[in-house]
C-alpha cells in the first residue's frame, strides 16, 4: 500500500513539472516576440504623430516631415501584387483541390513548394531583368511583380486546403440536380470555401508588406509623392532601410517610428487573418 501512494506521488510530481517546463518553454518562445515589440514601441511611439503620417519627407536640417509617401507606396504596391497574385493563386488552387492526382498537379504543387523555398531577393533579381530592364526603369509596376511571385505560393496552398476540407455532399447534391460541374465549383464550393480563401490571401499580404530585398532591385524608392505605377515610388520596408543605415539621429527616430507603424498593419492584418480562419473552422 505505501508503495503504491509513493508511485502515485511520483507521478503527479512527475506531471507537474512536465506541465511546469511545457509552461517555461511556451513563455520562453514569447519573449524574443515581447521584446522586439518592446523595442520598437519604446523607439518608435514618441516620432508618431498626425504630421508624421501625412506629410511628406524633409531635407536633412528641416525639423518635421513624415512617410506618407511610404504609406501610399506600400498601399499600390500591395494593391497592384494583389491584382496579380490572386486570381492566379485563387484559380490554381481551385485546379489542385479538384485535381487531387495527376502529373500537371503534382508539377505545380511541386513548383509552388520551391517558390515558397526562393529566397526574396533572388526574386527580386528576377524581377529586375523581366521588368526593370525591359522597361529600363524602376518602378512600382516591377515591385509588384516581384511581390505577387512571393504571395502566390501561400495564395495557392491556402486555397487549395481550404476546399479541400469543403464536404463532399455539396458538389455531390449539386451535381445530382443536374448543375453543371464548372458551375458547381464557381457557385457552390468556392463560396463555401470563401472566407478560408481570404484568410490566406491576407496572410499573403502580411507576407509581402514587410519585404525590403526585392524592393530594392524594383521599386528603388522616392522621396517624393508618386502614384504613377510605371515610376519608383518608395515603401515602408524601403524607406526603413534607407533612414536605419543613415548617419543621422532623426532619420533614425523616422526609422523607429516607421517600423512601428508596419509592424502595426502586419500584426493587424495576422490578426484578422485568424479571426476568419476561427469562424471558418466553427462554421463546417
Amino acid at each position: 500500500m505505501h508503495t503504491s501512494h509513493s508511485n502515485i506521488r511520483l507521478r503527479i510530481i512527475k506531471d507537474r513539472l512536465f506541465l511546469a517546463l511545457v509552461v517555461l518553454l511556451s513563455f520562453a518562445m514569447i519573449v524574443p516576440l515581447l521584446l522586439i515589440i518592446f523595442h520598437i514601441v519604446k523607439n518608435g511611439i514618441g516620432v508618431i504623430n498626425w504630421e508624421f503620417l501625412t506629410a511628406l519627407p524633409r531635407p536633412m536640417g528641416e525639423t518635421g516631415g513624415g512617410i506618407a509617401n511610404a504609406l501610399a507606396g506600400t498601399m499600390m504596391l500591395i494593391v497592384l501584387a494583389s491584382l496579380i497574385a490572386i486570381p492566379l493563386g485563387v484559380l490554381a488552387g481551385i485546379y489542385l483541390a479538384e485535381q487531387k492526382t495527376g502529373r500537371i498537379a503534382s508539377g505545380v504543387r511541386l513548383c509552388m513548394e520551391v517558390l515558397q523555398g526562393i529566397p526574396s531577393i533572388v526574386i527580386g533579381i528576377v524581377a529586375y531583368a523581366w521588368v526593370v530592364i525591359s522597361m529600363g526603369t524602376f518602378s512600382a509596376l516591377s515591385g509588384s511583380v516581384a511581390l505577387a511571385i512571393m504571395m502566390l505560393p501561400v495564395i495557392v496552398r491556402s486555397t487549395e486546403e481550404t476546399l479541400r476540407l469543403v464536404p463532399d455532399i455539396l458538389r455531390e447534391a449539386s451535381l445530382a440536380l443536374g448543375v453543371s460541374y464548372a458551375r458547381t465549383v464557381l457557385k457552390i464550393i468556392v463560396p463555401s470555401g470563401l472566407t478560408g480563401i481570404l484568410t490566406g490571401i491576407l496572410l499573403a499580404i502580411a507576407r509581402i508588406t514587410g519585404e525590403t530585398a526585392p524592393l530594392l532591385f524594383t521599386a528603388f524608392g522616392n522621396p517624393y509623392m508618386s502614384l504613377n505605377v510605371l515610376k519608383p515610388v518608395d515603401s515602408l520596408p524601403l524607406m526603413i532601410f534607407n533612414y536605419a543605415t543613415s548617419p543621422y539621429p532623426e532619420w533614425h527616430a523616422k526609422a523607429w517610428g516607421a517600423a512601428l507603424v508596419l509592424v502595426v498593419f502586419v500584426m493587424g492584418m495576422n490578426f484578422t487573418a485568424k479571426v476568419i480562419a476561427k469562424r471558418w473552422k466553427v462554421q463546417f
